[in-house]
């Protein structure tokens, strides 16, 4: 498959540089130009990477964003407000900038309660979703979490059918997902794929996509109004190259093996280790930094590791070597765990 804005980027000769950046020094940081193409009004090489793009995530139009998955959130809700919604439902424990998003547009929130296991909030009940739904013009769902499980997807989607409500999903930890059943577009009318969290992608490169030529009209026009009008061509490079990345099944397996030798959490994503050290875990995060390793977050409770199609399985052994030397709180303690305090990735 090509990879239309490296090819462009690579072919880009020698050029005395009297346009933006600053540094002057071309190259691969460059500005829109007789051939690079424009991300806000794409009709060259963009335009043909996020036709590859959206074919397959599976959506009607997807739409590269070197702002991060915020953006793709902003961009999300001012379509919903553009086709009447007023109200949001989504669970308490979601992204900050859902919140951000509701007071910027002036939409009600309708959170959704959620309990909370061994430390962890738990995914809404389906019984929470529909209640939450009944008082609210539309929904959104985090899936998978910052611990790697999985919203309850198809029952959303049916009862948002039901109700006549649009669903949304912020699948920024899910990019790698797109090759499976688990993968938000699977059920979403619009979603956000933090491609830099989980693929080869550099930090800031997302993708956000409507299933429908209805919302992609108005999540186009979101997009328009939220995402920066100076993008970095490396990350639009990196993010087509990202989501063309091919699936890694050796490091799949190897990882929900090492999970299980490990005792780690049982999750629904095989890219996310969670490790319950308890009143150990400040002990254990400064002991893998000394030795150079360094993890995802510390919750006080949990050291989280994510991986991703990149990981190596000789850094999986490393991992596990360090590991069993650590020192962890009990499985009762983990069962008593308090609520995290990582709440903003």
């Amino acid at each position: 498959m090509r990879l239309y804005i490296r090819e462009m980027l690579d072919a880009q000769g020698a050029h005395l540089s009297f346009h933006t950046p600053g540094h002057k020094r071309a190259g691969e940081d460059i500005t829109e130009l007789c051939y690079s193409d424009s991300l806000l009004s794409p009709r060259g090489v963009i335009a043909a990477a996020e036709k590859d793009i959206a074919e397959i995530l599976g959506a009607a139009r997807s739409f590269i964003l070197t702002d991060g998955s915020t953006c793709g959130i902003f961009s999300m809700l001012y379509a919903l407000k553009a086709q009447g919604v007023r109200s949001l439902a989504f669970p308490e424990s979601s992204h900050r900038s859902v919140s951000n998003a509701c007071r910027a547009l002036s939409l009600t929130p309708v959170p959704i309660p959620q309990t909370v296991r061994r430390g962890i909030p738990v995914q809404p009940s389906a019984g929470a979703i529909e209640a939450a739904v009944k008082s609210a013009d539309a929904l959104l769902l985090t899936s998978p979490d910052y611990y790697g499980f999985l919203a309850p997807m198809s029952e959303a989607r049916q009862i948002c059918a039901t109700h006549a409500k649009p669903f949304i999903i912020d699948g920024a930890h899910g990019a790698h997902l797109h090759f499976t059943d688990m993968y938000a577009g699977k059920y979403a009318d619009m979603w956000v794929d933090g491609v830099h969290k989980s693929l080869p992608a550099l930090t800031q490169g997302a993708v956000v996509s409507a299933k429908t030529e209805r919302w992609a009209a108005a999540l186009r026009e979101g997009v328009r109004t939220f995402r920066t009008t100076s993008p970095s061509y490396p990350i639009m490079a990196s993010v087509e190259e990202a989501v063309k990345f091919p699936r890694n099944p050796a490091i799949e397996a190897a990882a929900e093996e090492l999970k299980g030798r490990l005792g780690a959490l049982e999750n629904d994503d095989w890219t996310k280790i969670a490790i319950f050290f308890g009143a150990y875990a400040d002990g254990a995060e400064s002991a893998l930094e000394a030795a150079g390793v360094y993890p995802e977050f510390n919750d006080k409770n949990y050291l989280m590791f994510y991986l991703s199609p990149c990981t190596e399985k000789e850094d999986l052994l490393r991992l596990e070597g360090l590991l069993q030397g650590l020192p962890r709180s009990s499985a009762e303690e983990a069962e008593r765990g308090v609520i995290p305090i990582y709440s903003e990735e």
